[in-house]
């Protein structure tokens, strides 16, 4: 009976184990695809009409001007909205650098699309929740609506 029970262990010790590889290979795979993600465009983008100045390009909009962090461990960090995507994550390259255990590398962009600013979530592990809600693609964000990655939480403000 005792040689038994050494095998059942052993075997449950091996599932374990191969569980474990296949949720690292998991995060290892929703990262990589996130990064590669990055150029995907934004739906809805559409030539301006008449001679309105072009979207994203400053002339005269009244839309948000900044992106705040409310919450989190950058509270009080703001970065002016220039019409460029802003790309926030864990990744040294990205806008905003969150410094959060529930953010992945390429964890999300927030980009112009004509007057109106949209949150994406590029494959995170944990989501992208903009208000109560998670994004499942590029989602409108009005401004003051809360976007929560992890601890942290932004506010588009004009």
């Amino acid at each position: 009976m005792p040689e038994l029970v050494l095998q059942l262990t052993r075997a449950a010790f091996l599932a374990l184990l191969w569980l474990f590889v296949f949720a690292a290979l998991r995060v290892v795979r929703s990262d990589l695809y996130a990064a590669s993600g990055l150029r995907a465009a934004v739906p809805g983008r559409r030539p301006s009409k008449g001679g309105a100045a072009k979207p994203g390009r400053g002339g005269g909009r009244s839309g948000p001007k900044a992106l705040i962090v409310t919450a989190g461990a950058l509270a009080g960090t703001r970065i002016a909205l220039d019409g460029r995507p802003i790309m926030l994550g864990r990744a040294d390259d990205s806008t905003l650098v969150l410094d959060d255990d529930y953010a992945s590398t390429r964890h999300a962009r927030i980009s112009q699309s004509g007057d109106d600013w949209y949150v994406e979530d590029l494959g995170s592990t944990n989501g992208t929740y903009l208000d109560r809600n998670k994004v499942s693609g590029p989602t409108k964000v009005p401004p003051g609506t809360p976007i929560r990655i992890g601890k942290t939480v932004i506010e588009l403000r004009t």
